[in-house]
């Protein structure tokens, strides 16, 4: 594991002190969601769930290892999006999950093969399982099994039958799950549950065999109409099974939430073989993406050298075929960055580059993904003028990954044309100004339309900072504070703004207005969430008590 704190840790950590209370910015309202006090009837409310399901996120996205990767987290969206579209095709998503539910997978910086559903719609990822994948198909057919976890309301199912559970205890019961999951002892999960009085319950968060079944089935639907292989499902199955028995050694907790039995491999299999399915297919735009999982779940030096040398390998075709060629020259070359040997990443980079380009497949995702990682090691070691010149075939695409390194390249030119003794700031200083313009112009579209982007508004705060807008610069990052569940860093940042204009060192009165209208909604915000805190006995901060 990373040298790091574990998930497990700081959620028994934050647990314990009762830190479960913050409300996120675009929550319902109190009139239609029960407190957190409240029992859960026989029929958990589709509100109730997506609350506890923002509880739990909340405490997730200001974890370590949850990771927002652009790159990684694209290429996820891009297999679930279909399968949530054919979901809906199909009628499994009804009007009030539609309004209700998020529908929104996360990324996990985790070697150990799991995913799991929480409630209100979220689907957490490990990268040890896109990095055990070798298709699409297999890894669309674990995310279609959980999307109808979610969409044949599974979790409620499970909850229902315990009347005496609060949302609050059912909230820290499956953080304690969650914990379990990730430990190689159960006792840190233990503490969690215990610590939120819902040790009853908790084993009814694992889903029946019944509700197993019925996810295969219904996900198996959704595979297939979504357009993978239908055999992707029993393939990844199998595929579970044998390395688990090959490798017991705990790095499978998906098998423990997802027990696996012989009737569910064999119904897999058979309907595979009932249907015309398509053979699995490597594309090798999910090479990149295997590889820069297998990087990224695992950054110590020693992990990283070790695929930094797959290269080699990768020079020589041998019996390998062009998608594990691409996926070795990939996870060197971004493992090479990682370890600032920039001679072995060009190297790489360049074999990588070659193989997407010289292969008969022409997969220009797998090109595009190339380019982003040349960009991005030419960023890593501050050369923006390479940078930028990786991502110009890219230039028009308004995608998120392309859209964070422009910003970042351009905040890295402007940087070097505002260095002293720099004979060229005279030449290049009004364009580095005018790129950034662009990029602080593109990402406030951006976050319009993303108010939840935390990287955006982050990086749109650097921005505007280098283009002496430090007023722009607070509220951006306060934003990026409350997308992250920080309210008291979020009204920290708006209370430093308007000291600010009350000191005149910014004139600009549309934006202090905004900020002004921001920070009463949000202390409006802590203080419904003061209030449901003293319902259920907690110190009405949504922070740790001291």
């Amino acid at each position: 594991m990373n040298a790091r704190p574990s998930l497990p840790k700081r959620l028994v950590a934050l647990l314990c002190a009762a830190s479960l209370f913050a409300w996120p910015a675009h929550a319902q309202s109190p009139n239609t969601l029960p407190s957190l006090g409240d029992s859960v009837a026989d029929d958990l409310s589709v509100g109730a769930e997506r609350l506890i399901g923002e509880q739990i996120m909340r405490e997730i996205r200001r974890d370590p290892d949850y990771l927002d990767d652009p790159v990684l987290l694209e290429y996820l969206q891009s297999i679930w999006q279909p399968l949530v579209a054919a979901a809906r095709a199909r009628g499994e998503i009804g009007v009030e999950l539609e309004l209700r539910y998020t529908f929104e997978p996360f990324l996990v910086r985790e070697r150990s093969v799991n995913a799991f559903a929480l409630p209100g719609g979220f689907i957490g990822v490990h990268l040890g399982l896109i990095a055990m994948t070798t298709s699409r198909d297999e890894l669309a057919a674990v995310l279609a099994h959980e999307l109808s976890h979610i969409t044949q309301r599974h979790i409620a199912r499970s909850i229902a039958p315990s009347r005496q559970a609060s949302l609050l205890a059912v909230a820290a019961t499956i953080l304690g799950m969650l914990a379990m999951s990730r430990s190689r002892t159960p006792d840190a999960g233990n503490a969690v549950v215990t610590g939120g009085q819902a040790a009853a319950i908790q084993s009814q968060l694992n889903f029946s065999r019944d509700m197993e079944r019925e996810a295969d089935r219904v996900g198996y639907g959704v595979l297939n109409q979504a357009g993978y292989s239908a055999a992707g499902m029993a393939a990844m199955f199998e595929k579970l099974d044998q390395s688990s028995r090959l490798n017991d050694s705990g790095n499978f907790p998906y098998l423990r939430t997802h027990p696996l039995t012989v009737e569910r491999i064999g119904e897999a299999r058979a309907r595979a073989s009932m249907t015309d399915a398509a053979p699995l297919y490597t594309t090798l735009e999910h090479a990149t993406a295997q590889a820069r999982a297998r990087v990224l779940m695992d950054t110590r030096a020693d992990a990283l050298r070790r695929l930094e040398g797959l290269s080699a390998n990768a020079a020589a075709p041998g019996n390998a075929s062009v998608a594990e060629r691409l996926g070795a020259a990939y996870a060197s070359a971004l493992s090479a960055t990682l370890l600032l040997d920039w001679a072995r990443a060009d190297a790489a980079l360049a074999l990588a580059m070659n193989l997407a380009q010289g292969s008969p497949r022409n997969d220009d995702r797998a090109l595009r993904a190339v380019r982003l990682l040349a960009a991005q090691s030419m960023l890593e070691r501050g050369d923006a003028a390479r940078a930028a010149a990786a991502l110009v075939p890219l230039h028009n695409e308004a995608s998120r990954p392309v859209l964070l390194l422009q910003s970042q390249i351009a905040l890295a030119a402007h940087a070097q044309t505002s260095a002293p003794n720099n004979p060229q700031a005279a030449q290049q200083g009004p364009l580095a100004v005018a790129e950034l313009r662009g990029s602080a112009e593109a990402l406030q579209t951006w976050v319009a339309t993303h108010p939840q982007d935390a990287a955006a508004w982050k990086t749109l705060g650097q921005v505007w900072a280098r283009l002496g807008q430090p007023l722009r610069s607070l509220r951006a990052d306060a934003e990026a504070q409350l997308a992250i569940g920080d309210i008291s860093g979020a009204i920290e940042r708006l209370r430093a703004a308007q000291r600010l204009v009350r000191t005149g060192a910014s004139n600009d009165f549309i934006e202090a207005s905004v900020v002004d209208a921001r920070l009463r909604a949000i202390e409006a915000q802590r203080r419904m969430l003061a209030g449901d805190d003293k319902k259920n006995g907690g110190h009405g901060s949504g922070e740790p008590p001291p």
